[in-house]
């Protein structure tokens, strides 16, 4: 080959990409307040650890004495989008920790630049450094159920007696959400009965033990629902078996009969409940117990209702639902026959 041929000719020396040129990176490191601090992903520890610079623009953000305690330098800062970007350049790393507003003006900032399209951005990556699991708002409801009962003057002075009317009317008003089909009020209704229990278990915190009055927290009455439903479902959390539902019902009414040492199948059966629940309910504890007690002489209109519940209840009808869609349907006709 000539050494003067094109393909001799040497060219420009080829060098790697300038250093100095690369966008570097930048890493949103979110957390969730529901999650105690100091508890994060592995993935985000890395991270922090690698990073060249952590910046944190709440200087009383709860995780700061833990990064700092595993040895992380934490700058407190509010940096720009642009010079969030300068601070990047060189192939730097810059780890913010977002406070609990998720920094949208720092993130606008950078979606303008970005747009721009003169500017060469650092890579962005969105990293959950802890993030809620299902039924983490419930610590949300806790912790506004606190402040409402120390700083609300109607809260504050609410008792258990007080609020019974109310945990009757949200439990009618859920019902008729059910019947109706709607969704939304359906959630809505559900809220408002998840209120009355926390409201109640707020209220027993401040028991009295002088008086007679141990108190529980939200904790004990979820702990006991937790421990009877494990209890009460063997076929689940034990070596027991149950195919049907009607399997499962005897597990229920087995395990339950041994819990309460009950000596009659009418306790534990509320009394103030509307009559016609009331006379199912007993008509479904005598059922199931193979019990066979006649029902009393009809002597007059309470008797022929009694007769009624007890044969909707053997027929697999809730005699007060029924009873709800007629009512409903009459008002119908009712608003029908007005114009």
């Amino acid at each position: 080959m000539n050494a003067n041929s094109p393909e001799a000719t040497p060219g420009p020396e080829r060098t790697a990409p300038d250093a100095a040129a690369a966008p570097g990176r930048i890493v949103l490191l979110t957390t969730s307040h529901r999650v105690a601090p100091g508890l994060l992903s592995w993935p985000a520890w890395q991270a922090l650890h690698a990073a060249d610079r952590v910046l944190c623009a709440d200087g009383a953000h709860p995780q700061l004495p833990y990064l700092r305690e595993a040895g992380i330098t934490v700058a407190e800062a509010s940096p720009t989008a642009q010079e969030l970007v300068d601070a990047c350049a060189g192939g730097h790393t810059v780890v913010v920790v977002a406070t609990g507003e998720g920094e949208p003006v720092l993130t606008d900032g950078l979606a303008r630049l970005a747009g721009t399209g003169r500017i060469a951005m650092p890579e962005l990556e969105l990293l959950p450094a802890s993030y809620d699991l299902p039924g983490a708002r419930l610590l949300d409801l806790v912790q506004v159920m606190d402040r409402i009962r120390a700083e609300c003057p109607w809260s504050s002075r609410q008792t258990h007696e007080g609020l019974a009317k109310y945990g009757i009317e949200e439990a009618y008003e859920l019902v008729e959400a059910i019947e109706e089909g709607d969704r939304d009020e359906l959630r809505e209704e559900l809220g408002d009965v998840l209120l009355q229990v926390v409201f109640h278990a707020r209220i027993a915190e401040e028991g009295r033990p002088e008086d007679g009055e141990e108190p529980f927290s939200i904790d004990d009455v979820a702990g006991g629902i937790v421990a009877k439903l494990i209890h009460r479902h063997p076929h689940v959390f034990g070596d027991a078996t149950a195919t049907t539902p009607e399997e499962v019902k005897e597990h229920w009414l087995r395990t339950k009969a041994v819990e309460k040492q009950r000596t009659s199948v009418t306790e534990g059966i509320p009394l103030g409940q509307p009559g016609l629940a009331l006379a199912a309910k007993l008509a479904a504890r005598t059922r199931t117990a193979n019990l066979d007690v006649p029902l009393p002489p009809v002597e007059g209109i309470g008797d022929d209702l009694l007769a009624l519940a007890v044969r909707a209840e053997s027929e697999g009808v809730d005699p007060e639902a029924a009873l709800r869609a007629a009512a409903r349907a009459y008002r119908d006709a009712i608003r029908k026959a007005e114009g």
